[in-house]
């Protein structure tokens, strides 16, 4: 697969991703692990690209935004990145170094373009009160679609098309003291989105099962597909005893106990 061709590849997987809350309707394709894992299907690395995915996809769950302010875009980071180490085979520590940066650069590029559709609203407005109703459709439809594919496409398609070493130079011109400090705030953002996540899962009757996969693979060192399949016995297991021989059971005892109370030769009223 030629540079050109894996370039617009990864492109088009962008602008798809872009698509997902604009047009589709929140598919949740919109989402660094699927970004960085549709890469992988693309560029033919699969296990990379989610990889990839999966570790961008912690340091989102750090980042809300609140309000009118515009988070780095970490869809737009997971997606380089993936493409950088399905290209190059480095690592995942290594394409993390090139997604934060590219992130915090989405994150420009979409106030910028966030400014322009602000702008197009306006011509959308003036176009409503003179009755032009297909100009101000196609505003909003079209043109707001068409800038917001060209905010992605362009930035994926110079980096994967420019090749590594151009991503790697603009790297290399962001100060060290800078590259620290983005490095230490992706563990934190990490950090902090699986608390987020842990804290979803922690519900009432549910500490004793996370604590013992923890425990199952501190202390046994089993895999996480080996605690998922234990899970998966223990949940039948206990949903057989809730909702089969438990409701079973019931349903007998009181059978017996209306059989006990219940006179033949008394009439029914």
């Amino acid at each position: 697969m030629s540079t050109f061709v894996s370039a617009l590849l990864v492109g088009l997987v962008g602008i798809f991703c872009m698509l997902d809350s604009r047009l589709l309707g929140r598919l949740n394709f919109e989402q660094p692990l699927i970004g960085a894992t549709l890469v992988g299907l693309v560029l033919g690395d699969i296990p990379t690209g989610l990889a990839v995915g999966a570790a961008t996809e912690l340091v989102s769950m750090g980042l809300v935004s609140v309000g009118a302010a515009v988070p780095p875009d970490m869809v737009l980071g997971s997606i380089v990145a993936s493409a950088f180490a399905c290209l190059t085979g480095a690592g995942v520590e290594t394409a993390m170094t090139i997604a934060i940066p590219i992130a915090v650069l989405g994150q420009l590029f979409g106030i910028v373009f966030r400014s322009i559709i602000a702008a197009l609203t306006h011509v959308s407005d003036q176009a409503i009160e003179e009755g032009k109703f297909k100009k101000a459709t196609n505003m909003h439809i079209v043109v707001g679609t068409i800038l917001y594919s060209l905010m992605y496409f362009i930035p994926i398609f110079a980096a994967v098309f420019l090749g590594t070493d151009a991503v790697k130079a603009v790297v290399e011109l962001i100060p060290t003291w800078l590259s620290t400090g983005l490095n230490v705030s992706a563990q934190i953002l990490t950090a902090f989105g699986l608390a987020l996540l842990i804290s979803m899962m922690l519900s009432k009757g549910m500490e004793g099962f996370l604590f013992l996969g923890f425990l199952l693979s501190a202390y046994l060192h089993l895999s996480v597909t080996a605690v998922s399949l234990f899970a998966v016995v223990l949940a039948v297991i206990l949903s057989g005893i809730k909702f089969g021989r438990g409701g079973a059971g019931a349903g007998t005892l009181q059978s017996a106990h209306v059989s006990a109370t219940h006179d033949p030769l008394e009439d029914d009223e």
